[in-house]
């Protein structure tokens, strides 16, 4: 039985890396489109990535939430939310990385628990420890480094913390495991899309046929490249501790920071090394504040058990479940459902990366 537990943790683990790793490496994929613009890259992906997910929910026969789904209209239009705000973090994100903006497109991610703690803290009234207070002034005051640094505020960064941030709190009210939710946002975004495609086709100026079947391959290829990931992190959601995928997820970030200095060549001056340091300073404090909760939690509830053993009542398994959430930072995902926005612990886990 604990050989299994092991193995099943080392295949969690595997399919955490593979997840994490690809979108780290995706940056490499985006410039192979050229000289497809932004905004068709774009609609290829949403497109394709509807083709993608519908074949491989047929495939095993798992429709029944799409019925449940358009029975709920609050529901219905959550997930319209959902996929307007990340058809801007994927556009943003596809331009910053075609034009020289892969370090400042990492950043957004590394902000991103940030901004989601900020979030949380205006909008859902939630209280901070003392350190989680300490993380937020401080990756505060990156930004105003970095702003000194570009000469500007980093928008781009901004852009992708504050749509992704704003996506896990949409998607928190929305109970749909990862791959059913990437099907229900893509089949809302289709209609525009294919619009936008057939009109650059009509004007002359889709590359999708007049640059090779290569060319076409690739674009084709944008919905693999979202989907697969998204399967693996659906597999390691299962298998691992929420707060072990917490800090895989800080791979992909990492991943894209030095493909940007290393591959593509982006300047790194001092004053932006500055507001990078301040940043993951600010990531280590949450990371060793989420770690220490966890192992608190963890021994309050291994007391309450020992205690149930002697006769007082038993901790109930919700309940226990509830205070693992706390610990690790939100709760585990559903098939790899989307990181909870008000979790205190933010060592959240997003399914839809760059």
């Amino acid at each position: 039985m604990a050989g299994s537990s092991g193995s099943e943790q080392r295949i969690g683990l595997l399919n955490g890396f593979a997840a994490y790793g690809m979108w780290g490496l995706v940056p490499l994929f985006w410039p192979l489109l050229k000289p497809a613009g932004a905004g068709e890259i774009l609609a290829h992906r949403m497109v394709w990535s509807l083709v993608f997910v519908a074949v491989a929910l047929l495939f095993v026969r798992r429709w029944a939430w799409a019925g449940e789904l358009l029975r709920q209209p609050r529901k219905l239009g959550l997930i319209t939310v959902a996929a307007a705000v990340i058809t801007v973090n994927w556009g943003v994100y596809i331009w910053a990385v075609n034009s020289g903006h892969v370090v400042e497109a990492s950043l957004g991610y590394f902000i991103n628990p940030l901004v989601t703690i900020a979030m949380g803290v205006l909008l859902l009234k939630e209280r901070l420890r003392p350190v989680q207070w300490a993380a937020v002034g401080t990756g505060f005051a990156a930004v105003l480094v970095l702003t000194i640094g570009y000469g500007r505020p980093p928008w781009i960064s901004l852009c992708l913390a504050f749509s992704f941030a704003t996506y896990g709190l949409v998607k928190k009210k929305v109970n749909l495991g990862g791959v059913e939710s990437l099907a229900a946002e893509t089949a809302i975004q289709f209609l525009p899309a294919l619009g936008f495609l057939l009109w650059l086709g009509a004007h002359g100026d889709s590359t999708f046929t007049t640059e090779g079947a290569g060319h076409g391959a690739l674009l084709a290829a944008t919905g693999v490249v979202t989907a697969i990931p998204l399967v693996c992190f659906g597999a390691a959601a299962i298998r691992v501790p929420l707060s072990t995928l917490g800090l895989l997820q800080y791979l992909a970030p990492v991943f894209q920071f030095l493909l940007g200095i290393l591959y593509f060549g982006e300047a790194m001056p001092p004053e932006r090394w500055a507001g990078f340091a301040l940043v993951w300073l600010a990531l280590t404090l949450l990371t060793w504040d989420a770690l220490r909760t966890a192992h608190r939690t963890s021994r309050a509830l291994r007391a309450q058990l020992d205690r149930a053993g002697d006769g007082v009542p038993a901790v109930k398994e919700d309940s226990a479940r509830d205070s693992d959430i706390v610990a690790s930072g939100g709760p585990a995902p559903d098939s790899a459902s989307a990181p909870p926005a008000s979790a205190p612990a933010r060592l959240d886990t997003p399914t839809v990366k760059p």
